[in-house]
């Protein structure tokens, strides 16, 4: 399994139970096909440096995690048609291998 870090960039009208279900679901789709989450950090609310679908702030949420390359495709799809979230990106951390 390879180091992978994915950054959320969530709406901010989120409440709470809303962000932990979210992250619950990035969670269990890692986890399913046999991966590993090894670090959250909630960095919280920042200014975007430009508006998103008309946000001009949005709640950043990172996630450090071993997975394989099916397990990242899943995650990527399921993100994408995810609603609170606004942006994402997943990267490939050969550092952390």
């Amino acid at each position: 399994m390879k180091a992978y870090e994915v950054m959320l960039i969530i709406n901010p009208s989120l409440d709470d139970d809303g962000r932990e279900a979210l992250l619950s679901k990035v969670r269990g789709v890692i986890t399913a096909a046999g991966g590993v989450v090894d670090s959250e950090d909630a960095w919280g609310k920042r200014k975007l440096a430009y508006e998103i679908a008309g946000l001009s702030e949005a709640d950043y949420h990172v996630l450090m995690f071993h997975a394989d390359a099916a397990t990242v495709a899943e995650l990527d799809r399921v993100l994408k048609i995810t609603d609170p979230v606004v942006r994402f990106k997943i990267i490939r951390r050969d550092d952390l291998d």
